[in-house]
């Protein structure tokens, strides 16, 4: 069999982004990467405009993430706690949106001792509430219309690959 038939007999099997990639005990991990990357550009853009229509415009999904995580349980937060929750290896980008958060009025830092603690300010806090609102209506209202699969199972799953990608990446470090 030619190699490009195999090569379209294996991708009509799977919907993949890199068939190079796919292989026979790895066509399901390719699917899966794939819906990754295209769930997490299509969350990306819809928690960016979310926040944009809540009156909050010219942030980045970090800062959008951040804001709500900072928001989180109304507890101050560290950097390095903000990061381990997160899963954010370069301290560097949460700082610099930190700061940013900060310099928009949307969060405030206390030190105790040579800590920094973030939390959000009441105008920080409003952006969430109208993010909510927006969220309800625009989302959930949505989800409730169409019949969808558990998201629970769904992002129990999700936190179970996110370990196995961790894992493989401390593997590859030391090759």
């Amino acid at each position: 069999m030619p190699k490009k038939a195999a090569q379209s007999r294996t991708d009509a099997d799977g919907i993949v982004s890199s068939s190079h990639l796919v292989s026979p005990r790895g066509l399901t991990t390719s699917e899966f990467e794939f819906g990754l990357i295209v769930a997490w550009n299509a969350f990306s853009r819809w928690a960016v405009r979310c926040m944009a229509a809540a009156g909050v415009s010219d942030l980045t999904i970090t800062d959008v993430l951040l804001l709500h995580h900072i928001n989180h349980r109304a507890r101050n937060k560290k950097l390095a706690d903000i990061c381990f929750v997160l899963n954010y290896e370069d301290t560097h980008v949460v700082a610099y949106s930190l700061k940013k958060l900060v310099l928009a009025g949307l969060a405030k830092t206390e030190k105790a001792g040579k800590e920094v603690f973030y939390s959000p300010t009441p105008e920080g806090e409003a952006a969430v509430a109208q993010y909510k609102q927006i969220r309800e209506q625009c989302l959930i209202a949505n989800l409730d219309a169409q019949p969808s699969p558990d998201l629970g199972a769904v992002a129990r799953m999700l936190r179970t690959m996110s370990g196995s990608y961790d894992q493989a990446a401390r593997a590859a470090s030391s090759l």
